[in-house]
């Protein structure tokens, strides 16, 4: 592809202003990273504050043929914003307005810079909720959580991304406007292009617009911590929940190592013989929630979980938060063990949730490395974080070897690869082990379709074998 030489850099000028995009050596780094510790330097970094200005960017990335990678936060896990072939770094941080808050038909219209955490109070002001919460909510942006489909621990119950956006506006690699979807509940004309882009990592358009559906927020809601003196019991206690028609808003699940890491964080420091947590939620009505609180007290009283298994719930919305401060301060304190990690998201049946976590144990034994498991128990969702030091060749290359091995049992458990981090770079060449050649093949022609010069965040998501 084309380099961004002075004349290109003087036509994007003109459409944002001059002082709306830098090629600075130092601003440009800014730009060059992600959650994954990668950094690939862009050429240019223009801040577009409107549809117009992006489709002004995209005709001349299509003339001239040079990579665009559209960025939010960068605060993704897969490399999915690294500009890993130079080119244009379009930054949301100016196209980060909340347009619209429809109450009476609990929708609202969002730019794609927007905070998501922002997004979620500002809603919660008119008695309504926006269900996705992704670990990243006080930073990470609307625009992001859709490309690559965010989840959080609300899924168990609310759903992901995908199931609260309704509609897009889409700029094409041509630079033609496209928007999808409705501003109605029901709506089935034509193809479904709003769930095509959701999870599309910027590969086949730049999401400019966002109308997303609300949800009446829930009157109440109660928080409860179980610990358990038995890994598998927790394990196998999360499918026990649901089937006991109990329907937590959260249900996350924490091992022993994950425990010590944010012990201090906790209410009470748990006792040295626990294994394993789970952090439950439970919302709707008062009366509901009490009737469900009721349902998990007997199913924690009858035998085995009685003999394993202690229950604590939240007395004050402070004590709430800490609970919360802890589960969300797991990811950053692993570092604690080792100054590198492998963070995989991956998915299994929540049946086969016991088998996975019993499978790292043993993966890590095998390899000597510490792999500890916490995440979203409630939808299966388990982050297995593989902790190295990549300064060690040795556990460099049996990270890797725990990785893969990782990978090939979740498929074996019918499970999946990612459920929220999407795939980027660091997991495109595992991508076979899941999709068939003709999947892969009718996803490529897609993107070329619809992206026919591959200038579209080239590099990701397909396998190198199929990559741009």
């Amino acid at each position: 592809m084309k380099r961004v030489d002075k004349d290109i850099i003087k036509k994007i000028a003109e459409i944002v202003g001059e002082g709306n995009c830098t090629t600075r050596l130092e601003d440009l780094h800014c730009y060059s990273y992600d959650g994954t510790g990668k950094t690939f330097l862009p050429e240019i970094v223009a801040f577009p504050d409107s549809a117009a200005q992006v489709a002004g960017l995209m005709r001349i990335a299509s003339a001239h043929v040079f990579p665009v990678v559209a960025r939010g936060a960068g605060s993704g896990m897969t490399g999915g914003s690294l500009p890993i072939q130079g080119g244009m770094v379009l930054a949301f941080s100016r196209l980060n307005r909340i347009l619209e808050i429809d109450r009476d038909n609990q929708i609202a219209i969002v730019e794609p810079g927007v905070i998501t955490g922002d997004f979620q109070q500002a809603v919660k002001k008119l008695g309504l909720f926006y269900p996705p919460d992704p670990a990243s909510q006080a930073f990470c942006t609307m625009g992001g959580n859709a490309a690559e489909c965010a989840g959080g621990p609300a899924a168990v119950k609310y759903g992901v991304t995908k199931d609260f956006i309704i509609g897009l506006e889409v700029v094409l690699a041509s630079g033609e406007i496209l928007t999808t979807g409705t501003r109605t509940e029901k709506g089935v004309v034509g193809y479904d292009l709003t769930r095509l882009f959701i999870g599309s990592e910027g590969t086949l358009g730049i999401i400019t617009k966002i109308i997303t559906r609300l949800i009446p927020l829930p009157e109440h809601k109660e928080t409860f911590l179980i610990s358990s003196r038995s890994l598998s019991q927790a394990t196998t206690l999360v499918a026990a929940i649901l089937n006991h028609n109990i329907r937590p808003c959260t249900l996350e699940y924490m091992d022993r190592t994950a425990i010590g890491l944010v012990s201090k964080l906790l209410p009470e420091p748990p006792a040295p013989d626990i294994q394993a947590m789970l952090l439950l939620e439970l919302d709707g009505s008062k009366g509901e929630v009490l009737e469900q609180s009721g349902r998990l007290g007997a199913l924690l009283s009858t035998p085995p979980y009685d003999l394993h298994c202690t229950i604590r719930q939240a007395a004050t919305e402070s004590e709430r938060q800490e609970l919360w401060r802890a589960r969300r301060s797991i990811s950053p304190a692993t570092f604690q063990l080792s100054p590198h990690k492998i963070s995989e998201d991956v998915v299994v049946p929540r049946s086969k949730i016991p088998e996975l976590v019993t499978f790292t144990e043993k993966l890590a034994h095998e390899l000597g490395l510490t792999i500890l498991t916490f995440g979203h128990a409630g939808d299966g969702n388990i982050h297995v974080n593989i902790m190295l030091d990549r300064d060690q060749e040795e556990q460099r290359r049996q990270g890797e070897i725990a990785r893969e091995r990782l990978f090939r049992q979740v498929i074996n458990l019918t499970g999946t690869l990612s459920g929220e981090h999407g795939i980027g770079i660091t997991k495109s060449a595992f991508l076979p082990l899941e999709l068939d050649s003709t999947t892969l093949t009718v996803m490529k022609r897609l993107k070329t379709l619809f992206d026919p010069q591959g200038i579209l965040n080239p590099g990701k998501i397909f396998p190198p074998g199929l990559a741009d």
